[in-house]
């Protein structure tokens, strides 16, 4: 956040034009690395280079080519014969491989020889509960969880920081009311005057402040309800069931729905349904959840 936050208050210093979508997809990088790896990405400075460059140039490859899958048919005919697109996130998957299973075995060493395992990353806690279920737990199953980890928790953050600023932007009485939210509860009655110190404002972004910011909350499920992180989903029937209203299914079908259609839904939402209103999910300043069967950004 402190790094992000400097850039963006260099580029307002000199009035350039910064694209705010590749900012946090590399800062979620980074963040979403430090959480799985307890590593360092360092993929918002300018000179990062070496293994975990290679490693975020591969992984988006690597995305973008299991995104095209949808668009060619002829993908396992090249996968076969490892040509095109196919040959290229071969050996994407082949880099994220090489430097996910590297961080894997250093960790641990790591951990063997401290004979202790202080870290609190997700790698390093799979970790030592593979030291009671060694055969569960092994170095492909953890590179699967980390992988899994990332592709979750990445994309779907950067887009919907995206999607919130641009909304922001759109609708400045609500960026009004997010700033003096910020400034009541994390200037004022947590930290005193922070004298426009990036440092310190993050610091006191603790969880028991952020439960404070209602209105924040309810902004940031309002860009979901309008711009989901997945906005077209499907569900795998996992045995015979009926729906509410009478229709069978059968074990293997496959049911389709749209939460961007959804949010956009007067029926679900009103006749402003279309209309970025955070107001909607409080109730006397406090945020109220929705039903996951109306609300289904987090299915």
């Amino acid at each position: 956040a402190d790094e992000l936050s400097k850039i963006l208050l260099e580029a307002c210093r000199t009035k350039q034009t910064v694209e705010m979508q590749d900012l946090f997809l590399r800062s979620t990088m980074d963040s979403i690395c430090k959480v799985g790896f307890g590593l360092e990405m360092n993929s918002l400075s300018k000179s990062n280079s070496g293994p975990e460059a290679s490693f975020t140039r591969a992984f988006d490859t690597a995305s973008s080519m299991v995104l095209w899958r949808y668009l060619d048919i002829f993908w396992k005919f090249k996968r076969y014969f490892n040509i095109g697109s196919e040959a290229i996130m071969k050996e994407s998957i082949k880099t994220v491989d090489d430097f996910v299973y590297k961080i894997i075995r250093r960790r641990r060493q790591e951990i063997s020889a401290q004979n202790s395992n202080e870290k609190t990353d997700i790698l390093s806690r799979f970790i030592g509960l593979s030291e009671k279920e060694p055969e569960k737990l092994s170095d492909k199953y953890l590179r699967d969880i980390l992988l899994n980890f990332m592709i979750a928790g990445r994309d779907t953050t950067a887009g919907t920081l995206s999607w919130f600023f641009f909304l922001l932007c759109k609708n400045p009485g609500v960026e009004e009311k997010l700033l003096q939210e910020i400034h009541d509860v994390v200037m004022e009655k947590e930290c005193g005057s922070l004298q426009e110190s990036i440092s310190m404002f993050s610091q006191c972004l603790t969880h028991r402040v952020l439960d404070k910011m209602h209105y924040l909350h309810a902004s940031l499920s309002e860009t979901l309800r309008l711009y989901p992180a997945v906005p077209v989903d499907a569900k795998h029937v996992d045995s015979d069931d009926i729906l509410p209203d009478g229709y069978r299914m059968k074990k293997g079908d496959l049911v389709n729905y749209v939460p961007y259609s959804m949010g956009r839904m007067e029926y679900l939402w009103g006749v402003d349904a279309k209309e970025f209103r955070p107001e909607r999910w409080l109730e006397n300043g406090i945020f109220q959840p929705q039903s996951p069967f109306k609300f289904t950004a987090f299915q």
